[in-house]
């Protein structure tokens, strides 16, 4: 009897740290990061992300290729999130989270809020599309070799990956 106790608990011990291991998601290749910031119009923004690295890939062509549904992460959906409705770029997006999905393009790219948003970033439905934009990128001013995003109190959206980035307002 105290032997199949023993045999029990140490079972319960090798499948609760296996269950923690699986769960850190900081020892992934592409790990999480979050960036969130309360914009002078009062709109809490906050993105929830995983980067992934270059890792001596070229941006569209081995990774995020020109003119197809990129994830704008890794893992699982990057969710985008607004605490209030505000505009992005001048048009509206009610309140709530999205999944946040790109499509690199030579000299513009398209910036999608999709509302299903808890999934894996690799399951895109456009019949979900919340709202569409249009941005230019540009030279970033520093080499990434991690996918980051940054937003500004003035409410820019930015996010950098290698040589590049793009930028969308939400007012």
């Amino acid at each position: 009897m105290k032997k199949q106790l023993i045999i029990c608990f140490l079972s319960l011990i090798v499948a609760g740290t296996s269950a923690f291991s699986q769960e850190d998601k900081s020892k992934r290749a592409s790990p999480p990061a979050k960036v969130t910031e309360t914009t002078t119009n009062g709109v809490i923004i906050s993105i929830d992300y995983s980067q992934p690295s270059l890792k001596g890939r070229v941006i569209g062509e081995d990774v995020a290729p020109v003119g197809q549904v990129w994830r704008t992460g890794a893992n699982e959906a990057t969710v985008f999130e607004v605490s209030k409705d505000a505009k992005v770029n001048g048009n509206l997006l009610k309140a709530g989270k999205y999944s946040l999905y790109s499509i690199p393009g030579e000299g513009e790219a398209t910036i999608i809020f999709n509302k299903s948003w808890k999934q894996w970033g690799t399951v895109y439905n456009e019949t979900e599309d919340a709202l569409r934009i249009k941005v230019t990128p540009s030279e970033s001013p520093d080499f990434n070799e991690k996918l980051t995003f940054l937003i500004d109190k003035a409410g820019t959206v930015t996010f950098r990956w290698g040589n590049s980035q793009a930028d969308f307002k939400v007012e």
